[in-house]
């Protein structure tokens, strides 16, 4: 009897292993091609627990991320576009990684070494996400593809000195991985020759109902562990305080549904941004991964979580959604229908020296880790 209850004992350790080995899988796949020709990849992270994500080269965009629901049923609960070419036909930002400068620098113009520098300027009067062909319009190279207890997959963009404005040629990599867990991990990072800017962040729009769900997200429940914003002014640059959020809307330190207050008027911040679209400054050590938010969809019991060890971040009730766009299965997006978490340094860092420095140099490494965890409530 010890012999063979020893050998059962083996036999489930090794299948176990074998399972365990097996816990994440990676696709790489085509995914079409831009008007010019030029082709576009896109590998898929799965693992056995119902979550799988496929992030394109285009932007090394996150294309989908389907996740089950309290039921069971599994969604895609990411805004985008069916085809590559619709992500430069009519840019929103959908999944992608922004940069070289993520969220809006004012004027364009920032001096770093006592030399002022012009970026393009294609916000208003502002730059914002690295201008007009910022990361997001790129195409980045797949380094590494690895399946096994956590799949990977890790692109690389080169951005060359003086592009869009910005000193310095920049090696950026972006790490995707996906393990047993149903949490994304991403690991942004970048080096440079001489000194230039960097903030870098995923742009992914979330609707845990699913993207083509006929509600929106503004009956989900968010919790922001965050006790002071930025403010902005009328063209949604930072005035450069930071101010407490208790007894305004931008209080969501207990558990809040976001569309109780993202109409009051009665806010001046609310009606600049008409919405949400500010920098939160985060509790906690600075450089330390940490909770950030919390989302919980009603409707569906999914819930995500935000984590990361960057600074701030920017909240965005998806204002500027205003039905034109037909994404992934001919779906209308409007007002609210989804909400963006960007990880980051505060906006208009470089021009306020109070904020924590985006100031890359060579010889330093710029890093920021995001982690989307996914789970559910009855």
């Amino acid at each position: 009897m010890k012999l063979v209850s020893a050998g059962l004992v083996f036999g489930v350790a090794m299948t176990a292993m074998a399972s365990s080995a097996l816990a994440a899988d990676a696709q790489r796949t085509s995914f079409g091609k831009l008007n010019d020709g030029t082709p576009i990849e896109k590998v898929t992270l799965t693992n056995d627990h119902g979550m799988s994500v496929s992030i394109m080269t285009l932007g090394a965009a996150v294309h989908t991320l389907k996740v089950p629901d309290r039921k069971g049923h599994i969604d895609d609960v990411v805004l985008g576009y069916d085809t590559p070419a619709e992500y430069l036909a009519d840019p929103q930002y959908f999944g992608a990684s922004v940069g070289r400068f993520a969220n809006r620098i004012a004027k364009g113009k920032f001096t770093l070494d006592g030399k002022t520098y012009q970026l393009d300027v294609n916000d208003g009067p502002n730059s914002l996400h690295g201008g007009a062909d910022g990361f997001d319009k790129r195409v980045w190279k797949i380094d590494s593809v690895k399946s096994g207890p956590i799949a990977s997959v890790t692109m690389s963009y080169d951005s060359p000195d003086g592009q869009e404005g910005y000193p310095g040629d920049l090696h950026v990599t972006a790490t995707y991985s996906l393990g047993k867990e149903n949490t994304l991990k991403i690991v942004y990072k970048a080096t440079t020759d001489k000194p230039t800017i960097v903030n870098i962040s995923n742009h992914s729009y979330w609707n845990l109902s699913g993207a083509q769900a006929t509600v929106g997200a503004m009956h989900d429940i968010l919790t922001l562990n965050a006790s002071h914003f930025t403010p902005i002014d009328s063209t949604l640059i930072p005035t450069g305080k930071i101010e407490s959020v208790e007894g305004t809307p931008f209080d969501f330190r207990k558990p809040t549904r976001i569309g109780l207050r993202v109409r009051d008027g009665s806010s001046e911040q609310i009606r600049y941004a008409h919405g949400y679209d500010h920098n939160f400054v985060i509790d906690g050590q600075v450089g330390k991964v940490r909770q950030m938010a919390r989302l919980e969809d009603p409707k569906s019991g999914r819930v995500l979580e935000i984590w990361s060890d960057a600074p701030g971040l920017q909240f965005y009730s998806g204002n500027f959604l205003d039905g034109t766009m037909l994404g992934k299965g001919q779906h209308l997006y409007r007002e609210g229908d989804a909400v963006v978490f960007e990880p980051q340094l505060f906006p208009d860092a470089p021009n306020h020296p109070n904020f924590p420095s985006a100031t890359l140099n060579p010889g330093q490494t710029y890093s920021n880790t995001i982690e989307f965890k996914f789970s559910t409530e009855k």
